[in-house]
């Protein structure tokens, strides 16, 4: 019974600080209240999606913890949230707490040293203002805890997680082509095979076009050959008929004969030389 009272009585105090976060918004302390202004970002500076699940009305600012572990100075606490943005928290970021039982805007400060699942390890540097030094830092203790830094980080995370759907969208767009080329493997397999086959049919017909043309040339040539050489003949002829030739006989027609194996008759006689009486021809 007790631990559901307990459990209640947080509900309503969560409640009530949410409820009252734009008021803790304006409180300020002397040592944050420059980092506080530098560090905001303007919310209509935000590109807001359906799928970042960022709600620029809420503030993220404020979330609740419980000490779960600690030293012996108290200096060091390890805090479990329910909250999973406390996975955004960096070593240095400030946290301001207060315990939940405690009224009052005294904010105790703290810095994140290091990050685990779901909780955090934080160094308190003072818990005066937040805790009665007369009472005991128990480990199960409730914290209200405040950081705009961590408000930062989540809007921050909110544009980088829109960025990753667009990367993820155009990835996710590459994949379905490659998908559906992969599952139409054997179509396109097919069609590959009949463009070149229709390319090899084509080649074919060419080819066969390009032989028959060639016979069909060499049937010309084998014609035009017969009608030259025949051409050639008929002016061999001619030339041959109208060469003017110039015979001197330097032999008489008996060596002629005798020289193409005609029958002629025997060596004639010397020839007898001229008479003294002046005849021309020698009987």
């Amino acid at each position: 019974m007790k631990s559901i009272f307990v459990i209640l009585i947080f509900l309503q105090i969560h409640s009530t600080f949410g409820a009252s976060s734009r008021v803790m918004d304006s409180i300020t302390l002397k040592d944050t209240s420059h980092n506080t202004n530098t560090n905001r970002l303007k919310k209509e500076s935000l590109l807001v999606d359906t799928d970042s699940f960022y709600d620029p009305a809420f503030d993220y600012s404020t979330f609740s913890g419980r000490v779960t572990d600690r030293d012996a100075t108290t200096s060091i606490v390890k805090v479990s949230s329910e909250t999973k943005n406390v996975k955004f928290f960096r070593a240095g970021d400030l946290v301001e707490f207060k315990i939940q039982k405690m009224d009052g805007d005294g904010f105790c400060q703290g810095y994140v040293r290091s990050i685990e699942d779901n909780y955090f390890i934080m160094y308190a540097r003072e818990l005066g203002p937040c805790f009665p030094k007369e009472e005991y830092f128990r480990k199960g203790t409730a914290l209200v805890m405040r950081s705009e830094k961590l408000a930062q980080r989540v809007r921050e995370a909110s544009v980088y997680r829109a960025s990753l759907l667009n990367k993820k969208s155009d990835f996710m767009t590459q994949l379905n082509g490659i998908n559906n080329g992969i599952w139409n493997f054997e179509e396109r397999k097919v069609q590959v095979a009949a463009e070149y086959d229709r390319k090899i049919a084509e080649i074919e017909r060419e080819k066969l076009k390009a032989l028959e043309n060639l016979l069909s040339r060499k049937n010309d040539e084998i014609t035009l050959q017969r009608e030259l050489a025949y051409r050639l003949d008929s002016i061999d002829k001619e030339i041959d008929f109208y060469r003017i030739d110039k015979n001197e006989p330097l032999v008489d027609r008996w060596h002629l004969d005798h020289d193409l194996g005609y029958p002629v008759y025997e060596r004639p006689e010397e020839l007898r030389p001229r008479r003294a009486s002046g005849e021309k021809t020698v009987e």
